[in-house]
């Protein structure tokens, strides 16, 4: 019988989740088990309920935005081309600080604008959906700054454990998770800020000059919504 000999990497796998290096969480999509309709069709009733809505007929985006400094999440929905603020949800936890994330093992939430890749109705945490980072400008800045290695698999998801990523709590990412899915995934940006530039456009002094890049096109973002 022939020997199969493993590549020399060591991987801790536990349901939906890989520890790849130390303290760094990695969320996996786990096969045969609930899949996203499923879901939907589980929570629809409640959600509806809980968002004060009948339907999400008269909705047709999406847009999520984290303020890392007040540690929330705002939760706008589009209806007649008009931007309406749905819920604010609170973070259950948080890691890293002020600041872009630059690196894999930093702990930092991201800063920029993100779209959504795909919804995991099979989350360590519940439910999750992950977010494009690193973007195409995340990439750019690492490559002024000669930065390799920047991370990935972040998710906004339920429960309250997080290395980088947003927990919101399972009964809020039912909502969201239920938000991102009827609309589809094309029609959700994801705005994250240090601050809230619609208060405010104190930029600390020092920082490096795409960081400011970045802030100001954040801060147009965020204009939208008031």
């Amino acid at each position: 019988m022939k020997k199969i000999i493993l590549p020399a990497i060591l991987f801790l796998v536990m349901p939906s989740i890989v520890l790849i290096k130390p303290g760094v969480l990695s969320e996996v999509r786990v096969q045969n088990r609930r899949t996203v309709n499923e879901v939907i069709n589980s929570i629809e009733n409640s959600v509806l309920e809980r968002l004060g809505i009948s339907s999400i007929g008269g909705y047709d985006s999406l847009t999520l935005i984290a303020i890392k400094d007040e540690k929330i999440l705002e939760c706008w929905l589009k209806s007649d081309s008009k931007w309406i603020l749905q819920k604010i949800y609170p973070f259950t936890g948080y890691s890293g600080d002020l600041g872009p994330k630059l690196r894999r093992g930093d702990r930092q939430i991201p800063e920029g604008i993100y779209g959504v890749e795909y919804l995991n109705p099979n989350s360590r945490f519940y439910l999750s959906f992950k977010l494009n980072y690193p973007n195409a400008t995340d990439i750019l800045n690492a490559e002024r700054d000669k930065r390799t290695d920047l991370g990935d698999d972040i998710f906004i998801h339920g429960d309250r454990v997080t290395i980088g990523c947003i927990p919101v709590g399972d009964k809020k990412i039912e909502e969201l998770f239920y938000l991102v899915a009827k609309l589809g995934k094309r029609n959700v940006k994801v705005i994250i800020s240090p601050i809230d530039f619609r208060k405010t456009r104190d930029i600390p002094i020092g920082t490096k000059d795409w960081v400011t890049e970045l802030y100001n096109d954040i801060s147009k973002e965020m204009e939208v919504f008031r």
